[in-house]
């Protein structure tokens, strides 16, 4: 058993349900203060406050539009503000919407990287800042991001046309931030195959769907939430990406999950 951080803050983006909110809770439970971030489920994101608090101790909320560059300038500021550091980024939060080469736009594009690629490296950028900013005053801090990406990297379909080339950048990134922001940040993808439903899923084709892997499993919440948090407490990994589907990425899938 690890042993719980004393005093350390983590952002975890789109952290008011779904994946975001099982990571948040995760580290929570590890004794991280949890700086929820949340866009437009406000309900959902005072509860992931209350019960990561019950956890923790420390936990508040932040909301921000990650589509808009000024909003998420401001966004690690705010946190700092209120915890008086930040040590992590996880940027859970995502912008899923289906188009095809058929039907791509400039705007669908654009859309989808903003919020998926340039939001995370913004984040980055500011945590290394406000790392550096603290070498001065304490024993060589350093920090690390996590990245959330997507099996479908390593097993390219035509689906989700945007969402994918959105994903692909940043894990494009993740090396070239890796490289740049050391040795004060690590920079860490993790992508999980297959791992809640979706309105476009019944809940028997999501159990069918999950068991198409090697390991006859796909990943579940714990699993990427545990991956998040050793990529976190590793101090020996950055500049690389952690798949944990299963061995989704091994088989040849011709569409997305949700349209098969």
């Amino acid at each position: 058993m690890s042993t719980p951080c004393l005093d350390r803050t983590v952002l975890v983006t789109g952290s008011a349900k779904r994946l975001g909110r099982e990571i948040a809770l995760a580290l929570a439970k590890d004794g991280w203060q949890v700086a929820v971030h949340y866009r437009d489920s406000a309900e959902d994101a005072i509860k992931t406050v209350a019960d990561c608090a019950a956890l923790a101790g420390a936990s508040a909320l932040f909301r921000a539009d990650l589509a808009d560059e000024a909003a998420v300038r401001h966004l690690l500021p705010q946190v700092i503000e209120r915890f008086g550091q930040v040590d992590a980024v996880v940027n859970s939060a995502s912008t899923f919407e289906h188009d095809s080469a058929a039907s791509f736009t400039f705007d669908a594009m654009d859309k989808h990287l903003r919020g998926n690629t340039g939001a995370a490296i913004l984040l980055a950028q500011a945590l290394h800042a406000h790392v550096t900013a603290r070498q001065g005053t304490d024993n060589g801090p350093s920090g690390v991001v996590v990245n959330l990406l997507d099996q479908k990297l390593w097993n390219q379909n035509p689906d989700f046309f945007s969402y994918t080339l959105s994903k692909a950048a940043l894990e494009a990134a993740n090396t070239m931030l890796a490289m740049a922001l050391a040795p004060q940040i690590r920079v860490v993808g993790v992508a999980p195959g297959l791992t809640l439903t979706s309105h476009m899923l019944t809940p028997e084709k999501f159990a069918a769907l999950h068991k198409l892997s090697p390991l006859g499993r796909s990943s579940t919440p714990a699993d990427v939430a545990a991956t998040v948090k050793f990529a976190i407490d590793n101090q020996s990994i950055t500049g690389t990406t952690l798949l944990v589907d299963g061995g989704q990425h091994l088989m040849k899938f011709e569409r997305d999950f949700s349209l098969l």
